[in-house]
């Protein structure tokens, strides 16, 4: 798979069948910290009707979880969302796995990111800390991933560079912006994400 050709397809179709010239099958998963907006950038993106794996938000599990910022809130994935996009020119699919971001999910993170090339982690730059659990396990796992802040309406401007001093990143771990409500913005996050992890398997491979 050349990252040079990836590009972005158009809206989602839901088409019935995979192309038959579709040839790099790649697993991703997004993750990130409660209401970050994972569910939501994967039901914008997907081509096929998107799995999610909600249940109510109880009171014992709100004095665990902030909801400051998402009052409206009260589903929380507690396994996993699914969906899945093709990229031009239809011979890459990326099937999309959105994990809980909540330490007390581990055992749904251990088995949602098995097999995936790369993580794409959601932050809310109004609270950095709801995705500090889940970086720490994306981190823990070794995979390639990309940092995608999240833009809601009353997001303050953060600039890439403080964000990754902040979160103390590598300098080469890519750090995007997108609205999970947008098919556009959040898929091209996707796609630098794969660029990402294509050039970690290259490196990888060479050393």
């Amino acid at each position: 798979m050349d990252s040079s050709r990836l590009a972005r397809t158009t809206s989602p179709v839901e088409p019935a069948y995979l192309d038959e010239s579709s040839t790099y099958l790649v697993k991703i998963v997004v993750a990130g910290g409660l209401g970050v907006g994972k569910t939501t950038l994967i039901r914008a993106v997907s081509e096929m009707r998107s799995v999610h794996t909600e249940e109510v938000m109880t009171a014992a599990s709100m004095s665990l979880d902030n909801l400051e910022f998402t009052p409206e809130k009260t589903t929380t994935t507690v396994a996993m969302d699914f969906g899945r996009i093709t990229l031009d020119p239809g011979d890459t699919i990326l099937y999309l796995f959105g994990a809980p971001g909540q330490r007390r999910f581990k055992e749904a993170w251990d088995d949602v990111s098995h097999g995936a090339k790369g993580v794409l982690v959601l932050f809310d730059v109004r609270r950095l800390d709801a995705s500090f659990e889940a970086l720490d396990m994306v981190e823990r796992s070794g995979l390639p991933y990309c940092v995608a802040v999240n833009r809601f309406p009353t997001s303050p401007d953060v600039s890439p560079e403080v964000l990754r001093d902040h979160l103390d990143l590598d300098a080469d771990t890519p750090v995007v912006s997108c609205n999970a409500l947008d098919f556009t913005s959040s898929l091209d996050a996707l796609i630098e994400l794969v660029r990402h992890a294509l050039t970690r398997i290259r490196l990888d491979a060479a050393s």
